[in-house]
């Protein structure tokens, strides 16, 4: 069994497996006659294979409990994946490199602060939504199309924070 200590979310420790969607870090400018600052080109979205088209939609992810307790990373290789909190939720996030195989070496736990979202490149194994405290609600841009885009490969993982 794989024991994780969840490391606070940057954009640096996350740069492998995807980008961090964070307001507070990203460059913005002034839209709509300066009454609204746009945060632009936060997330890069992938949509590979056939007949692909981008996603947008809602979670709503009820709370874990600690430790966290995994059977399985998944992983989407035809598209990202990001996941946007809609209130403030923080979340854990368990991920490891793309790649047929799983080296439990390289898989990393983080936690989010609440105003940090993350976008998975296509490919990185993951796991499922993990929100903390409270119900969580997210908006969630992927992939759909034609093709299987969802592996799981089974693995025990505990999580701590």
């Amino acid at each position: 069994m794989l024991e994780l200590k969840a490391e606070p979310l940057t954009a640096e420790a996350f740069a492998p497996f995807g980008n961090v969607i964070d307001a507070r870090t990203s460059e913005s400018f002034p839209i709509n006659a300066g009454r609204t600052q746009r945060h632009h080109d936060l997330a890069k979205v992938e949509t590979l294979g056939d007949n692909p088209r981008t996603l947008i939609n809602i979670f709503v992810s009820q709370p874990i409990t600690l430790p966290l307790e995994l059977t399985f990373l998944e992983r989407h290789p035809y598209g990202s994946q990001a996941f946007m909190p809609l209130h403030q939720e923080r979340f854990i996030v368990v991920v490891a490199p793309q790649g047929e195989h799983i080296n439990p070496d390289d898989v990393r736990a983080f936690v989010t602060d609440g105003r940090q979202g993350v976008n998975y490149h296509a490919g990185t194994w993951h796991a499922v939504q993990s929100v903390l405290e409270r119900e969580g609600e997210f908006l969630v841009v992927d992939r759909g199309g034609d093709g299987n885009n969802c592996d799981e490969f089974p693995m025990t993982i505990t999580v701590m924070l």
